[in-house]
């Protein structure tokens, strides 16, 4: 499965997750999924952190409603989350997985161990373990 996202929105989780450094960021993705499960993000949500951890986090539940709505409003799926690994590789820790409930959604992971070259990857987790999915970033 390939997921495409924009360069824009990729600059735009950067430039956020970069911004709240030592924390990591966090955030929801949605858009569309063909037929073929490849999926497209339109829209990406930035949201609070509100354990303020390097380590770990929660999205603020007020926020993570209000995207839901703005979704339905504009037509849009739920097709996952992203968050920020400011110190560690981009691949999910014990914890991402452990916590990762719903297999039908993409796990987003940004890693700003190298701040000049943050690396975005995407992975779908099922019964504890953690596949890559094609990332695809595009200009738009």
């Amino acid at each position: 499965m390939t997921i495409t996202l924009t360069s824009e929105d990729y600059r735009k989780i950067v430039e956020y997750a970069a911004g709240r450094l030592p924390e990591e960021a966090c955030g929801m993705i949605a858009g569309e999924q063909a037929p073929d499960g490849s999926r497209k993000i339109r829209k990406v949500y930035l949201l609070t952190n509100t354990d303020h951890s390097r380590e770990h986090f929660s999205m603020d539940p007020r926020e993570q409603l209000a995207a839901v709505k703005n979704m339905r409003e504009e037509g849009l799926q739920l097709l996952g989350n992203w968050h920020s690994h400011p110190e560690t590789p981009s691949r999910p820790s014990e914890e991402d997985i452990r916590l990762a409930h719903d297999r039908r959604l993409s796990y987003m992971i940004l890693s700003l161990m190298d701040l000049k070259a943050p690396v975005l990857r995407s992975f779908h987790i099922e019964d504890g373990k953690a596949c890559a999915e094609d990332l695809e970033i595009i200009q738009e």
